[in-house]
């Protein structure tokens, strides 16, 4: 059987790697990766891969940057002949990135089951192209795998045939897992010259919050009330928007600020778990931070991770410098309330449960024909 994972950017590297690990354990099935280059920087993407200690990808598509349209043809047009080059059995696809819903286009039209790990997340925010692209996927998908009970409920509600779902808990937090001995060693902080515990780390790259002069301004107001020494790992997207708008001196002059470039896997997560606070938009580090049991604020008005706010860390602050001042009011009173019990048990043996529904299926099928 050979079955065939998409990846495209950095967060579905880390959704891949236990899955690698998994199918390695089943002779009767061919792994192989298909890097789309949807984003592609050595710190991002190469480095993330070695840490990981995933294979070479089969095809590095080579894509790149682009409008949602002009990116999601490319990587059609691309992956549409590597679909008949290689002629996979089953093209997994990993989270709602847009070569999610480009190779679950592709691969549907060719008659290709999809199994889509992650399924059922939902924000409910149109205005987010992520959104888009996991209720389309889903649609599309044979075999869903879902993070969360609240997926379940999500498929549910928009008809899906809920025999293609299955409840197999979040595989960010199996990664995380997989790989905490070597988190746990590495003790980033102390090469910035940090106390453990005594800062806060920030990443900020989403468009509702970088793309707009308006927007960007009001992230850096919220910087400016953090009174810990911040730590900033910068996307180069958000950096691309400060230059646009003459603001990065303004992030520059910021005293107790200190941007970094992008850190790979293990360097990041070293480094949260040893801060203080986290002020994210990003979903994996909701998942991540619940995982430490470290207070997470969330510059977004929604999350599609539901259950971080109710059994994690999470709290949604949005840009509201009142809503962040009153949390981190909390923090330093020790009263932020938090609890990583229930979370910890949304990490165990995800891959092994999604690769043995995706392999029973393939030999159900192959049997029926």
């Amino acid at each position: 059987m050979r079955i065939v994972t998409v990846v495209g950017a950095r967060p579905n590297f880390m959704k891949a790697a236990p899955l690698e690990q998994e199918f390695k354990k089943h002779d009767d099935v061919e792994h192989l990766i298909i890097h789309t280059g949807q984003h592609y920087d050595k710190g991002m993407s190469d480095v993330f891969f070695d840490q990981l200690g995933l294979p070479e990808p089969t095809r590095h598509l080579g894509v790149g940057s682009g409008g949602h349209g002009e990116m999601t043809g490319k990587i059609m047009i691309a992956f549409e002949q590597v679909c008949l080059e290689l002629a996979p059995d089953l093209v997994v696809v990993v989270g709602d990135v847009n070569s999610t819903i480009a190779a679950s286009l592709v691969a549907r039209k060719l008659f290709i089951p999809v199994a889509h790990v992650e399924a059922g997340l939902r924000s409910f925010d149109e205005t987010m192209p992520e959104e888009h692209n996991r209720r389309l996927t889903d649609h599309l998908s044979n075999l869903l795998l879902v993070s969360e009970p609240a997926g379940m409920e999500n498929l549910k509600r928009e008809g899906i045939d809920m025999s293609r779902a299955h409840l197999v808990g979040d595989i960010m937090l199996e990664t995380l897992q997989m790989f905490l001995p070597y988190i746990e060693s590495r003790k980033r902080w102390t090469e910035l010259g940090l106390e453990k515990g005594s800062y806060a780390l920030v990443t900020l790259h989403r468009p509702s919050n970088v793309d707009y002069p308006e927007t960007l301004g009001e992230v850096i107001e919220l910087l400016k009330i953090i009174p810990y020494p911040v730590i900033f790992p910068i996307h180069p997207r958000t950096v691309g928007r400060l230059e646009q708008f003459g603001m990065k001196g303004d992030i520059e002059s910021l005293p107790n600020l200190e941007l970094i470039p992008p850190e790979p896997y293990i360097d990041f997560l070293s480094l949260m778990q040893a801060a203080k606070v986290v002020l994210s938009d990003s979903g994996s580090v909701q998942s991540e931070a619940s995982f430490f049991s470290l207070p997470c604020l969330i510059c977004r008005e929604n999350t599609e991770r539901p259950i971080y706010l109710e059994h994690g860390t999470s709290a949604l602050v949005g840009r509201d410098t009142q809503k962040v001042a009153h949390y981190l009011d909390l923090i330093r009173k020790g009263s932020y309330q938090s609890s990583s019990a229930l979370v910890k048990q949304l990490a165990d043996g995800v891959a092994a449960k999604s690769v043995r529904i995706m392999v029973d299926y393939l030999k159900n099928r192959q049997g029926a024909a």
